[in-house]
């Protein structure tokens, strides 16, 4: 009997490799039009008629190359998540995602991103940790008008979202802090120049996350973008970045991969063309769930990426370089006063699980122009600063900030919040976020008062880690509890000097009203426990089950 012929491999989808073909319902609408072109037919057509007008292929698929995703309709619970079709899930309003690279913003920008949120979002205005601004609430009529007022300030909300290079991530006091490496952002406007101008990239595999970054803090968290830059001094003493890529969470968490060469500040846009094409060619087309980066940087590994990287794209080596230097354990989120290369200070304050309004932004912009030049800067961790403020004035600005429950010193909890959308308008969600976010901070700082040391608890609404929960201290994902809200618990998750994913205990879920006397037990017996100077995550890793359950 002949042997039985081995079956020939099945294609990824791989462009490189000729696999062209349509694989999947995206991968064909995108074929049949790219993403960008929907913008004619939302100003022309879909606004002029209504939200029934809207071709399904736009309003789930091209949409959200503009930033717009549909909200999820008010009343669906979370035990009918992923068991219901999109047109019985969502409402007729959308989210939009202003980009704001660096998350750099000028006060008459920021009053502009207010005014839209208090006239067309209901007034909510939410600060995301990819550094946007996200409103809710937006009418498909209304989309023109908020695009023409963005743009008239140097905004947009062009490739917030879809397979496109997303906002780029930058330190948000570049060129501020004394103690920086180099300021990147030089580097990081030219790079959003070619991601948001070149033709070749609006038809990715998937979401496409870049840092660039040369704070020595490492406020960016490269460890789990596509593609990042971090701030390094050279073999010769030079400034410049060290390039990793492959980093992602959701469903299969990746860490980035240092692929060990010295990028200059001047070769930044090409790098990260380069690499953006290989991911363009290379990457996985057939399934979305393998269609980021992080699969094939994982199935080449990263001597054989950095060889396409440089024999097929850049057509020379790049110099080897080092690693970026890993401070000591500690908050990345810039939060409190501090002193400016140039003797002024920046004042760093904590938003309630970056939740803001229009009317609060608006109050932000006025006071960054009495008090300081009028800079404001968003960070990756839901925050704000001000920029700018002479030494004389610290304390009454503070003061002022403090008024409007925006706090220079937040209380560890508070600082160390962060939550995503949740049910209340995610479509993917199970649960809600914000409020119990929210209540568990403000629970934490009544049970613990004085609690001595940075912990970073973040909620998330459903498994793809949009608040990053796998790299905190503690992770919360949202999950059904006897049928109720509730949370599967990750603990010991960090980036920096241990990098690694939080820890699973079997079968520990807890219900959403357990939540406070869950962290706050655990949280007690880390302070019993724990070693001299030791940090949350180090002990999670360590400690005994029932310390944790």
């Amino acid at each position: 009997m002949p042997a039985q012929l081995a079956r020939p491999r099945r294609g990824q989808g791989q462009w490189a490799l000729g696999h062209r073909e349509p694989l999947n319902a995206a991968e064909r609408f995108k074929k049949d039009d790219d993403g960008l072109n929907v913008r004619d037919r939302i100003i022309n057509r879909y606004s002029q008629l209504g939200f029934d007008s809207i071709d399904p292929a736009d309003l789930r698929g091209r949409f959200r190359w503009w930033g717009l995703y549909t909200q999820r309709r008010p009343g669906i619970g979370g035990g009918r998540t992923g068991a219901l079709e999109d047109a019985d899930i969502e409402a007729p309003y959308f989210m939009m995602r202003v980009r704001i690279p660096g998350g750099q913003l000028t006060a008459e920008q920021l009053r502009t991103v207010a005014g839209i949120a208090k006239e067309y979002g209901r007034d909510l205005a939410d600060i995301t940790d990819r550094q946007n601004v996200q409103y809710h609430w937006l009418s498909i009529q209304d989309v023109p008008a908020i695009w023409q007022r963005l743009e008239a300030v140097g905004l947009s909300s062009l490739q917030a979202c879809g397979d496109v290079p997303r906002n780029i991530l930058g330190c948000p006091v570049a060129g501020l802090d004394a103690a920086e490496i180099l300021d990147a952002s030089p580097a990081l406007r030219a790079a959003e120049e070619v991601a948001t101008t070149h033709p070749g990239f609006t038809n990715l595999p998937r979401k496409y996350k870049t840092a660039i970054s040369g704070c020595v803090s490492l406020c960016t968290a490269h460890e789990i973008n596509d593609i990042s830059f971090a701030g390094v001094a050279g073999p010769d003493g030079t400034p410049g970045f060290d390039l990793w890529v492959g980093g992602g969470l959701s469903t299969n968490p990746m860490l980035a991969q240092r692929l060990g060469t010295f990028v200059p500040p001047e070769r930044v846009p090409d790098v990260w063309a380069a690499v953006t094409a290989i991911f363009r060619d290379y990457g996985y087309r057939r399934l979305r769930s393998r269609a980021r980066l992080k699969f094939l940087v994982a199935d080449w590994g990263v001597e054989r990426f950095r060889e396409v990287l440089e024999q097929e794209y850049l057509g020379e080596r790049l110099p080897d370089g080092p690693a970026p230097v890993v401070p000591a354990a500690g908050m990345r989120d810039h939060i409190g006063v501090h002193r400016q290369r140039d003797g002024r200070y920046y004042l760093g304050v904590a938003p309630s699980v970056g939740r803001t309004s229009g009317s609060l932004l608006w109050q932000v912009a006025d006071l960054a122009e009495a008090y300081g030049s009028g800079r404001v800067r968003t960070t990756a961790q839901q925050k704000l600063l001000i920029l700018d403020v002479p030494g004389e004035r610290v304390s009454e600005l503070a003061d002022e900030l403090a008024g409007r429950d925006l706090l220079t010193a937040p209380s560890a909890f508070r600082r160390g919040t962060m939550a995503c959308t949740g049910i209340e308008f995610c479509k993917l969600a199970i649960v809600e976020t914000k409020q119990r976010a929210a209540g568990l901070y403000g629970e934490l700082e009544r049970r613990l008062p004085g609690f001595d040391t940075p912990i970073a608890i973040n909620v998330n609404g459903c498994p793809n880690s949009c608040a990053r929960f796998q790299v905190a201290d503690i992770g919360l994902k949202g999950s059904l509890v006897d049928g109720e809200e509730g949370f599967q618990v990750h603990l010991g998750g960090s980036l920096g000097t241990d990098a690694g994913f939080g820890r699973k205990l079997r079968g520990l879920k807890v219900s959403a009203d357990a939540l406070p006397g869950y962290v706050e037990r655990v949280l007690r017996n880390y302070l019993a426990d724990r070693l001299d100077g030791e940090q949350f995550a180090v002990w999670a890793r360590r400690a005994d089950e029932q310390l944790l359950s």
